[in-house]
């Protein structure tokens, strides 16, 4: 296991030098009060070069004497580029049940969700002239989305209302893929919850569906070390929820299926099998009535 995530820690570029004793900074922009939280716009140093805005949902009953459990949350790609974060509070297509933050908020969890590279107050660039430069440059922009994602947990966990040991990370597409990427390099993560984004990258080849995903999905050498299934191992035996529909090019179902067969014997060997579930439905990208009921299901159980 260990010597995995350094393979995929070394594909992942070159990744700012910050001494990873010193917890990452922020600055408040604002707070607003609603009825039951506090809505919180952040500006967080994760990296040395870019502030990161975030969000954070904060339930009116947290404090240092209640700590509550925390949902870092990653919003989706669908190439709207100008929403980002936002998407926690608004929403989006793919979402019908609606946005996710006031029902993790009702929940009683802390949220919290960054801007990513070329996403929603960090758009001033696009995606692939971000990609572009970065591989001049020996980085990867899937290693420092990945960076920044660990970082803003960093920085969360050190706040005194948080219950550091009660973890999970959730997202739909890409969001999807940052979920379960995070959780396999980040033992902090007591659950993972993965929306319409679990592809198997053999599977993906074969169905000729590259050109499905945006760019910043490609990580240069990764099929040579690693798998789908390989990745997500390194998340066992904790929790580990994925959903996807039948009908959704970016998740063909062969993979799907490949993937559940490995997991579940993972799971399995480490006699840790409530902890693994592949729920599929007959559906394109998008997360479903069953699929928002059992992602509450598992998020009670941190």
């Amino acid at each position: 296991m260990k010597e995995l995530r350094q393979t995929l820690w070394s594909l992942l570029g070159d990744l700012p030098n910050l001494d990873a004793e010193v917890i990452p900074s922020g600055r408040q922009i604002s707070s607003n009060q609603k009825s039951d939280y506090r809505e919180e716009r952040w500006l967080l140093d994760l990296n040395g070069e870019q502030e990161v805005p975030a969000i954070l949902l904060v339930p009116n009953n947290a404090s240092k004497d209640n700590p509550l459990p925390a949902v870092l949350y990653n919003h989706a790609h669908g190439g709207n580029y100008d929403l980002g974060k936002e998407e926690l509070l608004q929403g989006r297509k793919a979402l019908p049940e609606g946005p996710w933050g006031e029902e993790l908020i009702s929940m009683g969890f802390i949220v919290i969700c960054i801007d990513h590279w070329a996403f929603g107050e960090r758009n001033s660039e696009t995606e692939s002239a971000i990609f572009k430069r970065m591989i001049w440059m020996g980085q990867v922009l899937w290693g420092r989305m990945i960076f920044d994602n660990v970082r803003a947990l960093d920085w969360l966990v050190e706040r005194e209302e948080v219950d550091s040991s009660r973890i999970a990370t959730m997202g739909i597409s890409m969001g999807s893929t940052m979920a379960w990427w995070h959780s396999a390099l980040d033992d902090r993560i007591g659950l993972c919850i993965d929306l319409c984004c679990l592809t198997d990258f053999d599977s993906l080849v074969a169905n000729g569906g590259m050109d499905g995903h945006g760019i910043y999905y490609y990580v240069p050498d990764l099929l040579l070390h690693a798998s789908t299934s390989d990745i997500c191992s390194l998340i066992a035996p904790r929790m580990h929820l994925s959903c996807a529909g039948l009908q959704d090019s970016l998740t063909p179902p062969d993979g799907l299926e490949r993937v559940d067969v490995i997991l579940k014997q993972i799971y399995s060997d480490a006699n840790a099998s409530e902890n693994w579930l592949l729920h599929t439905e007959d559906v394109g990208h998008i997360e479903t009535p069953k699929m928002r009921e059992l992602c509450k299901q598992w998020l009670s159980r941190i």
